[in-house]
């Protein structure tokens, strides 16, 4: 990979001007133009370098304060994972092996909304539909870590 190529990397990691040109104004700092900056992310979605660019949105700041993750024990058979992550305010969903007899939660979902009792409403609401049962409801109060697990600086040379 061009040295270009992690630079350009870098700055998209650091976060997209709020501007009318944000492309060019990223250009200008890594001395490249506009449109070699869109080539180029083009040209990394298209190897699977990135998978997306997105908003990252600081939720408590906009009152989204109740965020939760749920721990649900389902049947081996269950098929509701669709179902389950497509719930409005759900933003992770996915299967882990239980710990039987410690442990017996397999499917977790990450839920985010305004206010506790509208993310026990949703999975009240869920879990009756579905028949389940056993889960639990972890709602966070604090915030630790915020950023991408894979960065360029931290170990891009290894994926690259």
């Amino acid at each position: 990979m061009k040295q270009t190529d992690r630079e350009l990397l870098r700055e998209l990691e650091r976060g997209i001007p709020v501007s009318e040109r944000p492309f060019l104004e990223i250009g200008e700092r890594l001395g490249i133009t506009e449109d070699e900056v869109i080539s180029s992310i083009s040209h990394f979605k298209d190897e699977g370098i990135i998978r997306k660019i997105r908003a990252r949105i600081n939720q408590r700041r906009i009152g989204i304060n109740a965020n939760a993750l749920v721990a649900w024990s389902v049947p081996p058979d269950w098929d509701g994972f669709l179902r389950l992550s497509s719930l409005p305010g759900v933003s992770h969903c996915y299967l882990r092996k239980p710990v039987r007899g410690r442990w017996d939660y397999s499917v977790y979902t990450v839920h985010h909304n305004h206010e506790r009792d509208e993310v026990y409403e949703n999975v009240d609401s869920f879990a009756r539909s579905e028949g389940i049962t056993d889960f639990i409801v972890l709602f966070s109060t604090e915030e630790f870590k915020r950023v991408p697990a894979v960065r360029i600086d931290e170990n891009g040379d290894e994926l690259i």
